[in-house]
């Protein structure tokens, strides 16, 4: 039986995409049944997977390369990070430049989004060493619920149960698209916008200020902010909206996105070129805020089109299902361990 080693910290900090993929990775790979699955263990196994970038994970290296295969999901690069959260200058370039160097001391990288192995390669990472894994969202955990339930989950977070309701969902950082996704409810005053997600970074979080005395002070009616919500809680967030928005200007491969495919509700996202290989026709789209308010204002009135778009949701959902991506991590990890071959010999 091949043993691995998942090694994480990003439970200290919740409410990122980190901490939600690592925990579907985790229990994805638990269930194929061949595999011996530890997690942060000192023993050496014969794969250790970083699934964060910590400095200790990095000195150990040396002392335990010879024995495993060592793997890095790649969950963020220097531009992603660039809008996410505000580092002193002089942290900011040692930090990226330890980045690149943790990623390429790895055996094999694994990138959520095939947009990033160039991206990589532009680096100086070599692409034979990065292999193209989508995340995974359970569908024990994300499934659509009864209507009634809807109308009761509705009322919980204060939100009215006869509007069309639009929900995003991330940190609060400028990346995320918060300012457009306010000023997009303003000129809608008849839909209600809701955001489920906090500043998990606190000051750092970029735009912080900016973004939290906007919420503070200048909100309309019909925008609710109801922060940081347990992963447990998330299902029935997703199922009291109509629509799953997600104005960011820049990701790799979001969770929400695949937890709102799961629910089986359409997705509209910005036109970024990071999601042409991996939604392909799945979703919605706008360039900018008025075409924004066209995507939703035609799901809202054209219930053909919006029904469309349910099916679009439900196809994403399956071509991203347990099954297809199990597999991939099946081959993968099997490779690993003929890589170790390999290169011992």
């Amino acid at each position: 039986m091949i043993s691995i080693n998942m090694k994480s910290a990003a439970d200290k900090i919740k409410g990122q995409g980190v901490l939600s993929a690592h925990d579907e990775q985790v229990e994805l790979i638990k269930q194929i049944g061949n595999y011996d699955v530890e997690e942060n263990q000192r023993e050496v196994c014969n794969i250790t997977h970083f699934h964060t970038v910590n400095l200790e994970y990095f000195l150990s290296l040396p002392f335990i390369r010879r024995k495993t295969t060592t793997v890095a999901y790649v969950h963020f690069v220097p531009e992603t990070l660039e809008n996410s959260i505000h580092l002193n200058k002089l942290f900011k370039t040692v930090f990226y430049k330890y980045l690149i160097k943790f990623y390429n001391s790895m055996d094999k990288l694994v990138v959520v989004n095939p947009y990033f192995i160039d991206v990589l390669n532009d680096y100086g990472i070599s692409k034979s060493k990065i292999e193209y894994i989508p995340n995974f969202v359970s569908t024990d955990r994300f499934h659509p619920i009864d209507n009634k339930d809807k109308i009761s989950i509705r009322k919980k977070y204060n939100i009215n149960t006869d509007k069309f309701v639009v929900l995003s969902v991330g940190q609060l950082q400028k990346r995320k698209g918060v300012m457009d996704f306010i000023e997009i409810a303003k000129s809608m005053p008849d839909i209600e916008f809701v955001w489920a997600g906090g500043a998990v970074f606190g000051k750092m979080s970029e735009g912080y200020e900016e973004i939290m005395n906007t919420i503070n002070s200048s909100l309309p009616s019909n925008v609710h902010f109801i922060g940081l919500i347990d992963r447990e809680e998330m299902n029935n967030v997703y199922n009291m909206a109509d629509i799953m928005f997600l104005p960011s200007y820049e990701e790799l491969f979001p969770m929400s996105i695949l937890e709102a495919m799961c629910v089986n509700i359409p997705v509209v996202t910005r036109d970024l070129d990071i999601y042409n290989g991996i939604l392909f026709d799945y979703y919605a789209y706008g360039d900018n805020n008025n075409e924004f308010v066209d995507v939703i204002n035609r799901l809202r009135e054209d219930k053909d089109y919006y029904n469309f778009m349910c099916k679009k949701s439900r196809e994403g959902n399956i071509f991203y299902g347990k099954e297809h991506v199990q597999k991939m991590w099946d081959d993968f990890y099997k490779e690993c361990i003929e890589y170790k071959i390999r290169n011992n010999e």
